[in-house]
This record gives structure tokens, C-alpha cells and sequence, in this order.
């Protein structure tokens, strides 16, 4: 009986004070749709920044020879680090941390053609688990090097799909015969088209990737460009470049505190900054989000001092038959909240609906595509009912401590 009382009550005020109320709701709703569109595209932003990078390889490490910046047994300063193929097993052997590493090679302004078609880029060597490593994923029906292809030497090559546009157009390239500077290769697979914003040699899109043991007897490289290591767990990523500094520093002879001897890029790294810029922008925009939906509440808590106001010889008669101080508080503070709840649900299908039409933008690449997240809809809605509480607070105590005879004066 209560509830029908309270829902009724409700009605007639909002009837009669349809405007105030709209422009009451609209606040709320505002204030929530500010705060779930702004941490939506912010979060947006951050999956879509987060997959360009990880276009190039998630949690990897990149190594370098360098150059001796201090003597050491003997060793004299500025003498150079050469990387070689069999440092590759020799830190799989002695690392448990590393689950992934491959040596790599580069071979530059390389000829790479199909009948009249001609592309010069880059040729790049490596073994089998440089594909899963860098993310050098195939489309369907294709593959990437595989052990055997390297213990046999075989001339297959794994292509970008940029290049695969260049050479082929629509013509499928799995199978055909390229020309690597006039030596015939198998095309064995065509890379998916992926985002990356990231490289340190280029673009894979337009490389064209062959088995490290073919590499070497075509192009006859004494010492590899680099080295990429994936460890088991991300991380361990920095204890894992201490035992690869440690390692390589006994053979090499250098000082295994010589910064300047290897050269690393520990793309870990990369995903903190990332983690740690996002979180700040998000703060930052949950504050300015939070003064929007203040806004609101503040409306809320100004009708409810009308309310107030306007029912204060209604009060005055509830109490003097009876009704008690917790009634009253709890009438009105659940009518605040209700309409706190209303704005907050049209506010929610608001940002859903303009989220739902973004991509007909097609702004994606550059700001990601937004989205409700469980954390978003948690925060939000314990804000709402925080700021719903507080501004239905205050005039639901006032008007429940009136006094009866002077509620009735008036």
C-alpha cells in the first residue's frame, strides 16, 4: 500500500511540474552520458592504440649488438658486439624464462617480382617462431616458415599483404613463384591485414619473410641484424634481459654493467606507459565527467527543496496523523532517487545508442571504437546513486524534522 502511495505521489508531481522535472532528468541524464562517453571513446582508444602496437609483437624483446663503452679483460672501449645465429640457442639453453627467440637478418632495397610486376623492399630471415613472436599471422590457406622449411633450406618466402596487392592484385598468391633477385621462392603464405603503429625496421605489410638458413646462404651474412626473445611470462620481461646481458656478457667478454654493449627495446615497457597514460586520462576525464553529473544532482536537490516547499502544510498534516520522521525522510529521498535513476537509464541508453552509430563514421583508426565496459557501468551507476543520495538527502531531513504545528501555519 505504501508503494502505490509513493508511486501516486510521485505521479502528481510530476505532473504538475513537468517542466522543472524534464529539465531535472535531462541533468542527470547529461551528467551520466558525459561520464560513459568519455571513459567509452577513452577506453576505445586505449584497445585500439594497444592492438596498432601490438602489430609488431606483444611483450618481446628486441636485441642489438652495441658497442663497448668501458674496457674489460683486455677488451678495449669502443670495441663492437656481433650477435650470432648459434646466441640464439645458446639463450634458450640457458634461460627457462625466454619461451620464444629467433635471430633475424634484413636485407635491404631487395628485388622481389612476380611476371611483369617489380617491388624493392626488404627481405627478412628468421626462424619459425619469429611468426608467432611479431604476430605475422596467415590468411586462410596459407602458413608461416615452419622447422622444416628451415632444416632443409627451402625457398618459401611469407609475404605482407601490401606487398601481396603490389605483385598479385586479386590474384591468389599461395603457390605462384616470386623472383627474390632473380631466385625463385614459393609463396607458402599472405599476412592477414593487420594494424601496427610500431617497428623498428619498417612496416611488415610490405616485407617479404624467408627461412633464416635460406637467408644466409643467399645473402651470405656473417652476423645478424638482432635477435627477438618473448618470455614465458611478461612479467619477467626484465629479469629475463639481466640473464640475457649476463649470458652474453661471459661470451663476448664485456662488462656485464655496460649499458652501451647491447641495445635493447623491451616492448613491455611500451604497454606500462601506455597503461599508466590511459589510467591518468581517464581520471582525468571521470573528474570532468563527475562536475557534469554534479550539475545535475545539484538540479535534483532544487526541486526537492521546492518539493519541499510546496508540501510542507501536506507534511505538516502527514505527521500530525501520525506519520513518522523516517517516513518522510524515505518518501522523498526515494522519490529523488527515482528520478536520479531515470535520468541515469536514458542517460546509459543515450551514450549506447550514440556508441552503436560511431562506426558509421568510420573514425575507428584513429580513435578506436568505444565501448560500455562493466568497470564504466559499475562507476557510473555508484556515482549516480552517491550524488542521488546526497541531493535528496539534505531537503528529505529537512522536511522530516518539521514540526507539525508550524508545518501547518503555513
Amino acid at each position: 500500500m505504501k508503494i502505490f502511495l509513493f508511486f501516486s505521489q510521485f505521479y502528481r508531481d510530476l505532473k504538475g511540474q513537468k517542466l522543472r522535472t524534464a529539465l531535472t532528468t535531462f541533468g542527470i541524464l547529461w551528467g551520466t552520458a558525459s561520464i560513459v562517453l568519455l571513459l567509452g571513446f577513452s577506453n576505445g582508444m586505449k584497445s585500439s592504440q594497444k592492438k596498432a602496437q601490438h602489430g609488431m609483437g606483444e611483450a618481446i624483446v628486441i636485441i642489438w649488438g652495441g658497442t663497448m663503452s668501458m674496457p674489460y679483460e683486455g677488451n678495449p672501449k669502443g670495441r663492437r658486439i656481433h650477435l650470432h645465429a648459434e646466441d640464439v640457442e645458446l639463450l634458450k639453453s640457458q634461460i627457462p624464462e625466454i619461451k620464444y627467440a629467433s635471430p633475424e637478418n634484413t636485407n635491404w632495397s631487395t628485388t622481389v617480382s612476380y611476371r611483369n610486376e617489380v617491388y624493392v623492399g626488404q627481405v627478412t630471415g628468421s626462424n619459425a617462431e619469429f611468426g608467432v613472436m611479431r604476430n605475422l599471422i596467415p590468411q586462410r590457406g596459407g602458413r608461416y616458415i615452419s622447422p622444416k622449411d628451415l632444416e632443409e633450406k627451402r625457398r618459401v618466402a611469407f609475404i605482407g599483404f601490401e606487398l601481396k596487392e603490389e605483385l598479385f592484385g586479386e590474384e591468389d598468391a599461395v603457390g605462384k613463384t616470386i623472383l627474390i633477385n632473380q631466385v625463385p621462392f614459393t609463396v607458402i603464405g599472405v599476412m592477414i591485414d593487420k594494424d601496427q603503429n610500431s617497428s623498428y625496421s619498417g612496416r611488415d605489410k610490405t616485407k617479404t619473410f624467408i627461412p633464416y638458413s635460406t637467408f644466409r646462404s643467399m645473402f651470405s651474412r656473417r652476423y645478424l641484424n638482432n635477435i627477438v626473445v618473448k618470455p614465458v611470462v611478461a612479467s619477467e620481461s626484465e629479469y629475463m634481459r639481466t640473464r640475457i646481458n649476463q649470458v652474453l656478457a661471459r661470451k663476448y667478454k664485456y662488462n656485464p654493467e655496460d649499458d652501451e654493449a647491447l641495445w635493447e627495446w623491451d616492448t613491455t615497457q611500451n604497454d606500462e606507459f601506455f597503461d599508466q597514460l590511459f589510467l591518468g586520462m581517464n581520471v582525468f576525464l571521470g573528474i570532468v565527467g563527475f562536475f557534469t553529473l554534479i550539475v545535475g544532482g545539484i538540479g535534483v536537490s532544487n526541486i526537492m527543496n521546492a518539493v519541499v516547499e510546496e508540501r510542507t502544510k501536506e507534511i505538516g498534516i502527514k505527521m500530525a496523523l501520525g506519520a513518522r520522521a523516517s517516513f518522510i525522510l524515505t518518501q522523498l529521498l526515494a522519490e529523488t532517487l527515482l528520478i536520479t535513476f531515470i535520468g541515469g537509464v536514458l542517460g546509459i541508453i543515450f551514450s549506447g545508442v550514440i556508441m552503436k552509430a560511431f562506426p558509421v563514421f568510420e573514425l575507428e583508426e584513429y580513435v578506436g571504437t568505444p565501448a560500455i565496459s562493466t568497470d564504466i557501468a559499475i562507476f557510473a551507476a555508484l556515482l549516480l546513486g552517491i550524488i542521488g543520495f546526497i541531493s535528496g538527502f539534505f531537503p528529505a531531513r529537512r522536511a522530516s524534522k518539521l514540526n507539525p504545528v508550524e508545518a501547518l501555519r503555513l
